[in-house]
C-alpha cells in the first residue's frame, strides 16, 4: 500500500510567495499521510505562456535550481517523494516544461520533459518549450512505489499513458494547467472538465493504474485578452476509473490511498495487456492513415 497526495492552488506573480504556498500544501499532505505528493504544473509562476514575450523566458532556472534545491530540503524532512514541476532552463535557448522527480531521501532521481507541446491561442507552449525528446517517457522506482510522471496536454495521448505504463508505473501524475476561455465558458465549460477528467480515467482502465490529475485554479489575466480561468476539478481515480478524491475549484489537496493488489486484480479481470496485438500495430508510426 503507498498513499498520494496533490494540491491543486493558483499561483501569483510573487514566485516566492507561490512556492511558500507549495510548501504549506506539501506539508498537508504529509500530515495526512501522503507518501508521494505532486504539484501542479509549472507551479512557481502564473501560466507565462498566454503570450509570447522573450522577458518571460527569465522565470525559467536550472534542474538542479533553486526550486529543487528547497524541495529536494522538504522531502528529505518529511521523507516523501515529491513531483515538483517547474519551468526549466537546459541550456542557452533550451528551456523545457518539465517535472523534476525527488525521492524520499531528497535525492534528484530524474527529470521529465513534457513530450507532447500545445499551440493554442492562450497557450502558446511551442513558442516556449523544446519537447522532451531523447529522454522520453520514464518511470522511477521511488521509495513507495513506481511512478510514471506526464504533463498536462500530454493527458490526451493514450500512447503516452500505455508506453508508461508497460515501463512500470503504477500511478500516473498529470500536472495540468488547463482552464476556459472565459466568453466559451457557458457554452463549453462544463463538457471541456467532462472531456478532460473522461480520458484521464480512460487511461486508468486501459492501462490498470492509478491516475492523478493537480490542476490549478484561479482567473489570470493577459492584456489584450479575457486571460484564462483555471479550472481546478482535480482528482485521483483507481485502476477502475473509480474517483478516490476529487475537488471542485477552489484550493485543495487530495489524499488517496493506492492497493497494487488493486492493479493486480483488475488487470487480471480485464487482461488488455494481455490480449494487445503487438504485430499489428505498425500503422501507429504513421502521421495519418487516411486517403
Amino acid at each position: 500500500m503507498f498513499t498520494i497526495g496533490i494540491a491543486q492552488d493558483r499561483a501569483d506573480a510573487d514566485v516566492g510567495a507561490n512556492l511558500q504556498r507549495a510548501e504549506r500544501l506539501v506539508r498537508e499532505a504529509a500530515a495526512r499521510g501522503a507518501q508521494i505528493v505532486c504539484l501542479k504544473e509549472l507551479f512557481r509562476a502564473p501560466y507565462f505562456c498566454k503570450s509570447q514575450q522573450a522577458d518571460r523566458f527569465d522565470l525559467a532556472e536550472p534542474v538542479p535550481g533553486p526550486t529543487t534545491e528547497a524541495m529536494q530540503a522538504l522531502a528529505h524532512e518529511l521523507s516523501i517523494v515529491l513531483v515538483v514541476p517547474l519551468f526549466e532552463r537546459q541550456a542557452a535557448g533550451i528551456y523545457r516544461n518539465s517535472a523534476a522527480i525527488i525521492d524520499a531521501d531528497g535525492s534528484l532521481l530524474g527529470v521529465y520533459r513534457k513530450m507532447q507541446i500545445p499551440d493554442d491561442p492562450l497557450f502558446n507552449e511551442k513558442y516556449y518549450f523544446t519537447p522532451g525528446e531523447p529522454t522520453g517517457f520514464q518511470v522511477w522506482k521511488t521509495r513507495y512505489a513506481t511512478i510514471g510522471v506526464l504533463i498536462c496536454w500530454d493527458q490526451w495521448y493514450p500512447e503516452a499513458a500505455r508506453i508508461t505504463s508497460l515501463m512500470g508505473a503504477q500511478v500516473l501524475f498529470y500536472p495540468t494547467a488547463i482552464g476556459w476561455h472565459p466568453t466559451e465558458r457557458n457554452e463549453w465549460g462544463q463538457p471541456q472538465v467532462d472531456a478532460w477528467r473522461t480520458i484521464q480515467r480512460s487511461h486508468a482502465i486501459a492501462n490498470g493504474v492509478y491516475v492523478a490529475s493537480p490542476n490549478r485554479i484561479g482567473h489570470e489575466d493577459e492584456p489584450g485578452t479575457d486571460g484564462i480561468t483555471f479550472f481546478g476539478h482535480s482528482f485521483i481515480a483507481d485502476p477502475f476509473g473509480r474517483y478516490l478524491a476529487e475537488a471542485d475549484q477552489d484550493e485543495a489537496v487530495l489524499v488517496a490511498q493506492c492497493d497494487p493488489a488493486l492493479i493486480e486484480t483488475v488487470r487480471r479481470n480485464w487482461p488488455f495487456l494481455r490480449d494487445r496485438r503487438v504485430d499489428a500495430y505498425a500503422p501507429i508510426l504513421n502521421r495519418y492513415l487516411g486517403v
